[in-house]
């Protein structure tokens, strides 16, 4: 890591300084844009940069089975940071990348960090044709003449001890948050733009140590960028996106107060893409079983029930010990769901200190 890179992390470290994964985002937002509900969509322009807002990333996870008949998950993170408002560009760019990579086995758990500086080609997104970068890690677009620029994906990551060659196709819509993808984030008003494609049927290679293993399976692309997406009382979350058997999903998180309840959204979406935004409250997530993770202990196994839709479900992680330990740590990985409604999944969660 360069010298300029160290500084410009020290610059970073009062955003995220106090709990993991991003958790500390209360903190003031003058000079920054601002999420508004009244956000009319552009795209292909929208699935590129947003460099007046603060934070914003590009997050996929994606649930497989194996050819050797194991369960599998993998993440693929590209995260931009802005360090002042109105960044100049080229190599004055006060902006940062970083990238996350995980592969999950149900005996191993195997993680990756890259950083870049903006404005000198290292990391970056262009919108189209579709390409999210960070060094020789890749997400982009296959060019299709028709359909959104997020439908056909390649994917490829790597670290010290794993790699990952993925191509994704998408079988649905894109997925708007809240209302019109305006997702609030607390009673007091915080708010990001977020909208997801839930809907991709994954195939390609896994790399381990052990050796090589064909997959299949379903994956989820998050997008979402904000200025303050928390307030200074919220220390962490817990997230989960849930794609069923009889091609429904669901995404919900419950966002942790130190001051009082949690607040508890998500999103409701039928299998033709359909959406139904959940009102705070509708989605109970509760913690069954803890696990010791890295010297701290974290639910890896949630009760959730949805009001309104009979929905019971039992979602637990296929490795409890699914711990990203990258500089913001923070747990995530595959997990299957049972119950009244069966199906496979992804669990995020921060700000476990």
């Amino acid at each position: 890591m360069s010298v300029r890179i160290a500084l410009l992390l020290l610059a970073l470290w009062p955003l995220t300084a106090g709990a993991q994964g991003f958790a500390n985002l209360g903190t003031e937002a003058e000079g920054y844009a601002l999420p508004d509900p009244d956000h009319v969509w552009d795209f292909p322009a929208d699935h590129g940069p947003h460099p007046d807002f603060r934070i914003e990333w590009w997050y996929l996870t994606a649930s497989l089975q194996g050819d050797d008949g194991h369960r599998y998950g993998v993440q693929w993170t590209l995260f931009r940071l802005a360090l002042t408002p109105q960044s100049p560009e080229g190599w004055g760019a006060e902006q940062i990348w970083m990238g996350h990579a995980g592969l999950t086995a149900e005996d191993s758990h195997h993680s990756a960090e890259r950083f870049a500086r903006g404005g000198i080609g290292q990391a970056g997104v262009t919108a189209q044709p579709f390409e999210a970068w960070i060094d020789d890690w890749r997400m982009a677009g296959q060019g299709t003449d028709t359909g959104d620029a997020l439908d056909a994906l390649t994917l490829t990551s790597r670290g010290p001890d794993f790699a990952y060659d993925l191509d994704l196709e998408a079988t649905g819509p894109l997925v708007f948050h809240g209302q019109n993808g305006y997702s609030v984030k607390s009673e007091a008003g915080q708010a990001s733009n977020y909208y997801s494609q839930p809907f991709y049927e994954v195939s390609g290679t896994l790399m381990l140590p052990g050796g090589e293993v064909a997959v299949t399976g379903q994956g989820w692309l998050d997008r979402e960028w904000s200025s303050q997406p928390l307030t200074d009382s919220q220390t962490g979350w817990d997230w989960i996106s849930l794609q069923f058997d009889d091609g429904a999903r669901l995404m919900g998180y419950r966002l942790r107060d130190a001051s009082g309840p949690a607040y508890t959204v998500g999103t409701w979406i039928e299998a033709d893409g359909t959406t139904q935004a959940l009102s705070p409250g509708d989605l109970i997530m509760t913690p069954l079983t803890e696990t010791e993770v890295a010297g701290r202990s974290l639910p890896t196994e949630w009760q959730v029930d949805l009001a309104g839709r009979d929905l019971s479900l039992r979602v637990g992680a296929i490795n409890p010990q699914s711990w990203q330990d990258v500089g913001f740590a923070y747990w995530e990985g595959p997990v299957t769901v049972s119950g009244t409604r069966q199906g496979v999944g992804y669990l995020e969660m921060t700000g476990y200190d």
